[in-house]
């Protein structure tokens, strides 16, 4: 391991993690953990798009490093997910199912979406 990627990785985390910060600043999870929700799927499209330009060349390795498992690991709150889960299930089960359905099933597809975008070739310039 290149101690760089680790320092790249970890610049990446800061950035995500204040990103997911102002997330939860902006969107306060009241009743409902819509910013955990937004940025899961926010996140899976992005870290679609992401693997999508890496796996054709466009991204570089760096770049795919800085964002898909720095910023985007700390972004993104699989953690969070799933105590919210717990707690909305604890009072309000349909809302649960919902969160569960809209985290499990829209988050790949996102995704995929996301992949397949870049692999259509709709972006071919390297970044």
């Amino acid at each position: 391991m290149d101690p760089k990627d680790l320092l790249i990785v970890a610049f990446g985390g800061a950035l995500g993690a204040c990103l997911r910060y102002l997330v939860i600043l902006w969107i306060p999870p009241e009743g409902f953990p819509w910013s955990t929700l937004g940025v899961n799927l926010l996140g899976s499209l992005i870290l679609g798009i992401i693997i999508g330009l890496s796996s054709n060349q466009l991204l570089d390795e760096k770049m795919t490093l800085l964002l898909a498992t720095g910023l985007l690991g700390s972004f993104t709150t699989m953690s969070t997910y799933s105590v919210d889960t717990i707690l909305l299930w604890q009072n309000e089960k349909m809302l649960a199912a919902l969160y569960i359905f809209s985290t499990a099933i829209i988050g790949p597809i996102l995704a995929l979406i996301g992949m397949e975008t870049i692999n259509s070739g709709i972006i071919s310039n390297k970044f």
